[in-house]
Parts: C-alpha cells; structure tokens; sequence
C-alpha cells in the first residue's frame, strides 16, 4: 500500500545525552529518519537534548526542541504544534521507547490525537518484558532459557533457590544490559538481584540458566506492514555469551555459523518478528547457540533501530533508518527502492563479498577506579569499523582505526 496520506506531521523522538550504552548511533538513525520523512512532504519535529548531534542540527528537522526527554516536555511541543498527528518512537533507542511507554500510560498520545507509527505499545511491552518475552517463546516453539520473572528480593531468591547456579540476572526495560550480572556463587546473588531491581524503571528481573560461553549471533531485520521481511545482515560475536554485544568484537557476515543453523535461525526470526504486534521497520534479533549441539535460544528482540542497524546500513549499504521512517507511514518494502544502490529494490536482500569488523573503544583512563572487567552491563563509549577482503584485513584495519597508537594486532605505531 502507498504512503498514508493522514500523515502530515511527525514527531521524532531522540535518544538524549550520549552515555556509555547508548552512543550517536542514534543520531545517524534519527538524522536518516528525519530526512526520509521530509522527502515524502511531512512536517518532522524533533526532540533531543543533545546538541552535539548532527540530528539537532537546525536543517536537520523543520521544529528542533532541545529539551529533557520528558512526559512535561512532550506536552509542550504537541501544546505549540497541535498539528502533530504521529510520534516514531523507534529511532532513539531505548530512550525513546521508554519515553513513548509513559506517555501512553499518562494518556497524552490519546489526549493530543497522535498514534504511534512504527511500533505499537504491544510490540514494546512484548519485547521488553522480560516475562511476556519468554512466555511468548515458548508459545510459538523457540527455545528460552529455564527461568523466571522477579519484582521482589524474596521472589528472586524462591526463583534462584529452584534453576541453581551459575545463574543470569537482567533487568527489564533497561539499556545496555544496565543491571545484568552472572551470578556464580550463592553468596554474590543478594547485590546482584538488588542492583537488578534497582536498574529497571518497573523493579523487576529475569532469573534464569546461565549459558555462558555460548557463541552469540544478531540478524538485522526488516519487516512491513503486511509481513514482509527480509534480512539485512547476520552478525556474529567475537566473543561469546557473557559479553555484552556492545562491548564484543562482532563480524559481519556471520563467518562459522553453518547454513543448516543459520536457516533454522532466520525462520526463528521471522517467527518471533510475526509474534510480537504490529510493527514496521528494523529489527534486531539476538541468539545463543550451543558450541556442543547447535542448539538455539532465542535472547531478545528489538523492535526499534538498534546500534546494530548503524553497522549493518554501513556494512551493507542498505539505508536501514530510511527505509524503516518510509515503512512506518505506510509503505511496504516492495515499493520501496535501496537509495544507496540506486537499482535495486528494498525488497532485495544484500549480498557482500567482503567482512566487516566492529571493535569497540573504551575509556577506562578517564574514570579511576572503574572496573575494566567485560559483562552484561555495556562499558564501551564508541567503536569502530574495517572493512577487508577477509577476516584477517579487517581486523587490521579497525586495529589501526581505534588511535590508540597501534598499526594492528601486537604492533605499536612508534617510529
């Protein structure tokens, strides 16, 4: 179907301040979008209170409000623009979803007559849920991990007393893995289970198995409104479960995940994309796969631009933010053309003949004390990308790329 046409004004939603977990992939993501909104004649305006971004960049948005994200600003804009007809909730991150969540729960969207494009509410709590993500999974036959939802200390020590250790604690609707941890002693649980409780916004956590160890994989996904999806780029971690993606050197495309698995798991994705609610645009799914039998185990699914989608589009040359703002006012994928290639159709799944490494950038130096030490909570600040004929090349080249004075692996860059 065309573009819907009682669409006439947007509201973009960014990420806010960068932090460490949520970087300025989300400025590329939302300045795509915004700039795939005004292509089709619709008013965007957009709020963010980072003005080191190129988002917020005056040209960027026809109305730029740098403001807290917040329910009281979001009332303020729609006050001034009471033409706003939509809100896209799914270029800013976690943030952004959040945000579009309260504002749903207080009523404003139905206050104002704006509806959510995109993603609905149903799809967020879906997939955020930590409860309803798993229970959901085991519905539709993929496999989770043995586990339980927790929103009180005495409930997650009945529920870790039951799985036994080692265990994984993650928090609900938090960004960056902020409040995970493995658990591998009894005595370590009761910090663990708190500061998880603490981190999520609604007090409450997943227990379940640990699968540490286990080689982790992303698929980048696109799916319209009427069901089509296709997938941008398989993406495999350097480093296996128990390293936050956001802190693992990852590889695209996916180099030792045999065909037989990958199948299994593109079907997966599918099928958890067509669970979750009505939802247009890309997609980030998350899997473990047993080293010993390949089993597979679904982690999560992201119904939003992810950081992912920032290294995909740039690995793939498949404008993942633009084509997603086009599907989220009604477009489907095949009357869709890549801008990139410029030939061929959105709904064309890229092939490359090259490899992509992602290595990310830490700054332990500027924070004493901080504990360097890799897990479930993201720690990086930044990243960067090589791109090679083979494995080898590419890890070289995003080596060099990190400016901390080497050429490659074990060479310095001194003269």
């Amino acid at each position: 179907m065309p573009k819907d046409t009682s669409i006439k004004h947007v509201l973009l939603i960014g990420s806010g301040p960068i932090v460490i977990g949520q970087a300025c992939e989300f400025d590329y993501s939302g300045s795509q979008a915004s700039r795939s909104l005004r292509e089709e004649g619709l008013k965007v305006t957009l709020i963010n209170s980072n003005p080191a971004t190129i988002m917020t960049d005056p040209v960027t948005a026809d109305n730029v409000y740098l403001l807290p994200l917040e329910k009281k600003s979001i009332v303020k804009i729609l006050q001034e623009h009471p033409d706003i007809d939509a809100v896209l909730p799914t270029m800013g991150g976690q943030t952004a979803l959040n945000l579009a969540i309260d504002c749903d729960k207080a009523g404003i969207w139905k206050k104002f007559g704006v509806r959510m494009i995109g993603v609905d509410i149903e799809a967020i709590d879906t997939a955020e849920n930590r409860e309803k993500f798993k229970a959901l999974m085991e519905e539709i036959g993929v496999g989770v991990c043995k586990g339980d939802t927790a929103t009180s200390f005495l409930q997650g020590k009945e529920i870790a007393q039951e799985i036994g250790f080692p265990l994984i604690i993650r928090a609900s609707y938090t960004l960056g893995g902020a409040g995970g941890a493995f658990v591998e002693k009894a005595e370590d649980f009761e910090k663990h289970l708190m500061a998880g409780l603490q981190a999520s916004p609604v007090h409450e956590v997943l227990i379940e198995q640990s699968i540490l160890g286990w080689k982790e994989y992303e698929l980048e996904v696109m799916r319209d409104n009427i069901g089509n999806m296709i997938v941008i780029c398989s993406i495999e971690n350097f480093d296996p479960m128990g390293v936050h993606t956001g802190d693992s050197i990852t590889v695209a495309p996916a180099l030792t995940l045999p065909d037989t698995v990958y199948q299994r798991m593109r079907n997966y994705a599918i099928t958890m994309m067509n669970s979750i609610g009505n939802f247009a645009g890309g997609c980030n799914v998350q899997f473990a796969v047993s080293p010993d039998n390949s089993e597979i185990i679904g982690i999560e699914i992201n119904p939003r631009v992810s950081r992912s989608s920032a290294l995909a589009s740039k690995a793939t040359g498949y404008p993942i933010a633009k084509v997603a703002a086009k599907l989220a006012i009604g477009y489907n994928l095949d009357e869709l053309s890549n801008s990139i290639t410029g030939t061929t159709s959105a709904f064309f799944e890229p092939a490359i003949d090259y490899v992509i490494v992602k290595i990310p950038r830490w700054n332990f130096d500027k924070f004493k004390g901080s504990d360097r030490r890799l897990g479930l909570s993201m720690k990086a600040v930044g990243e960067v990308m090589g791109i090679g004929r083979n494995f080898q090349e590419a890890l070289q080249k995003a080596c060099q790329s990190l400016e901390i004075k080497r050429n490659g692996l074990g060479a310095d860059g001194k003269e």
